[in-house]
């Protein structure tokens, strides 16, 4: 009986630790993700209202700036998104790998980065101006090229 009761104890203080190990991977398992500044100046302004459409596609409204927004959005990538989505938009599979979005998604890749999701993705909307997200989709946009 004593054995018994000791196997009991031994099995339910190891479910609360890994109940506590779980929940620990929970919490940081996003990664850090302090929102890294990301400088835009070089950039035409876009103003405080959300576009639905990325401006620096060739072919847009500021399509002339497609190359400088590579650069910035490379940097803005890196300091952001690459620690969940991976080194040049190569995700791991744990996080939706953002090479595959398209041209049409570009409305639910704005409402995303500004609004975040439930299942971990932190809003961005008060850290990065539209300048600094469109920046990053013409970046993830290159990396598929």
């Amino acid at each position: 009986m004593k054995a018994t009761s000791l196997l009991r104890n031994r099995i339910t203080r190891t479910g609360i630790a890994l109940g506590f190990y779980s929940l620990s991977v929970v919490a940081m398992g996003h990664g850090d993700v302090t929102p890294q500044e990301v400088d835009t100046g070089s950039l035409p302004e876009l103003g405080a209202e959300p576009l639905s459409e990325n401006p620096f596609r060739p072919g847009n409204e500021h399509g002339e700036f497609h190359d400088e927004a590579v650069r910035v959005g490379e940097s803005g990538y890196a300091g952001n998104c690459a620690v969940c989505h991976g080194i040049q938009a190569m995700s791991g599979g744990l996080t939706p790998d953002l090479r595959e979005l398209e041209e049409w998604d570009d409305e639910y890749f704005i409402g995303r980065v500004r609004n975040g999701t439930d299942k971990g993705m932190p809003s961005f909307k008060n850290n990065l101006d539209q300048n600094a997200i469109w920046a990053i989709k013409t970046y993830v946009e290159s990396v598929k090229e």
